[in-house]
């Protein structure tokens, strides 16, 4: 049976998503997105793979598979052994974003071969290589069912029945995210974390009666007040961040 044929729009869609994936994915070199091509097992055949599906305004599949060079500086890290899947997870996410509001599971580690085999066998499957100069660094690999055709108004993907994918917000709205609050952030080097002790003060970047940020998954969407409720805390908004914004 002849295989089915990556058009134009699938393999530009899959770039985009790569190159999302590539700008928070942690890695010690420079990488680039090579050319887009069909997923094979033998793209990268060493490092660790993390595949994670998602659904919502498109269904499919992503995995990311790095070189065996960031995998053993994350085990050895200073701050103690850190975890590939959380580390990689937010490239996943960028990727998925890519067409349309998404939720992503919590993802899997596995063997490079095995992962590249199982979404090749998928209709459509892309995979994109990150190169470091001639070498093949790290590789992300997409699968969609179905893949969107084209891009309406607004950059906003449609499924091949000619529907606009953000109607699948319907979907999402009983699905639960988690919610945090932040007062402030500071960078710190290695030394100075590993030399924090109880009673150690930690100053922040924002002034005392600062709006606090509220995120979801990490993402900012609004400012408010620190309260307390019942003995605990709250946060009365006070602003809503339009989308973008928070990049200000």
């Amino acid at each position: 049976m002849t295989a089915p044929t990556i058009t134009g729009p699938q393999l530009a869609l899959a770039r985009t998503a790569v190159e999302a994936a590539l700008a928070v994915l942690p890695t010690s070199r420079e990488l680039v997105a090579g050319e887009p091509t069909a997923a094979s097992a033998d793209l990268l055949t060493g490092g660790q793979a993390i595949t994670a599906k998602f659904s919502g305004a498109a269904v499919g599949e992503v995995v990311v598979v790095v070189g065996q060079d960031l995998a053993d500086a994350l085990k050895e890290s200073p701050l103690g052994e850190l975890d590939l899947t959380a580390a990689v997870r937010p490239a996943l996410e960028a990727a998925a974003r890519v067409f349309g509001p998404t939720v992503l599971d919590p993802g899997q580690l596995m063997e490079p071969g095995v992962a590249l085999s199982a979404i090749a066998t998928k209709d459509h499957a892309v995979a994109v290589p990150l190169l470091d100069g001639g070498d093949v660094r790290a590789v992300v690999a997409l699968a969609l069912t179905p893949w969107p055709v084209d891009q309406g108004p607004g950059g906003v993907a449609r499924r091949g029945d000619g529907s606009v994918t953000r109607g699948g917000l319907d979907m999402l709205h009983d699905v639960e995210m988690e919610v945090s609050a932040e007062l402030g952030r500071t960078r710190m080097s290695v030394r100075e974390l590993l030399s924090l002790s109880p009673g150690a003060i930690v100053e922040l970047d924002r002034a005392a009666g600062s709006p606090a940020d509220l995120l979801v998954n990490g993402r900012l969407i609004a400012r408010g007040e620190v309260v307390v409720v019942d003995e605990n805390f709250g946060i009365r908004i006070t602003e809503i961040v339009a989308p973008g914004a928070e990049r200000e």
